[in-house]
């Protein structure tokens, strides 16, 4: 099992997919109307594919799932050019910070960082900050689910893909319960489909979400904390 996507709801996933491709300068995988993809490659054949997926109006519960780019002696001038992709500043009731908060095209709201030591080499993605009702727990949920290692870091618990490269998934308490879906979640994906973990996901602490759509290549699930997750069929010959 891997972390495989990060997804985005959107209401125009090529304009919302073109600024994130490059903001991150990922490269482009699939370019329709309808559907947008983007991958970022690390060491080691990992890579994560940024995915925008059409949907009528985004959820405007509040974000659980961000992204927080890396800055650090560069911030600034990321920050310039993040605006004059089409990014605005915004606020997010965080005062005084080290880091900018910005929000893309269609008001998901990001952070551009300022230098910390548990960032290194994760460009150009320093964290995904994913809002936890147990830190603790959902580490080990998602650690099993993802095969990555526990580091250290500011957040309550991180994780890290084993090369040590690309960015941190803190799991950080969160502000108030789960309401609403998520505007943004994470995919994973199944080597094989006798791949273990897919028969302890109610035993970890996952949810099926609604009724099985056998005719979509994935299922939907909550973890512990209620943030919505999907597992993909595994690929063609797994």
């Amino acid at each position: 099992m891997r972390l495989e996507n990060i997804i985005w709801d959107a209401r125009d996933p090529r304009r919302l997919g073109a600024f994130w491709a490059a903001a991150l300068n990922a490269e482009p995988q699939i370019d329709d109307p309808d559907h947008y993809e983007a991958r970022l490659s690390f060491a080691d054949g990992y890579f994560l594919d940024l995915c925008f997926q059409p949907v009528a109006e985004p959820s405007r519960a509040p974000a659980r799932l961000h992204l927080d780019l890396a800055g650090g002696a560069r911030q600034g001038e990321i920050v310039d050019r993040l605006l004059g992709l089409g990014a605005t500043h915004a606020d997010v009731g965080q005062g005084e910070v080290p880091w900018v908060v910005l929000a893309d095209p269609e008001g998901n709201a990001f952070c551009v960082m300022e230098h910390r030591d548990a960032y290194a080499g994760a460009e150009p993605i320093a964290a995904l900050p994913l809002d936890s009702a147990d830190p603790e727990r959902d580490a080990a949920f998602w650690a099993e689910l993802t095969g990555w290692t526990r580091v250290g870091g500011p957040a309550a618990a991180t994780l890290r893909h084993p090369s040590g490269t690309g960015p941190l998934l803190e799991l950080c308490p969160e502000p108030e319960p789960k309401r609403g879906k998520n505007r943004l979640h994470l995919d994973v994906r199944p080597d094989h489909a006798d791949d273990p973990v897919l028969g302890r996901l109610a035993e970890l602490g996952a949810r099926t979400v609604g009724p099985a759509a056998p005719d979509l290549p994935w299922t939907v699930f909550n973890d512990p904390s209620g943030n919505e997750f999907c597992v993909l069929a595994p690929e063609a010959g797994g």
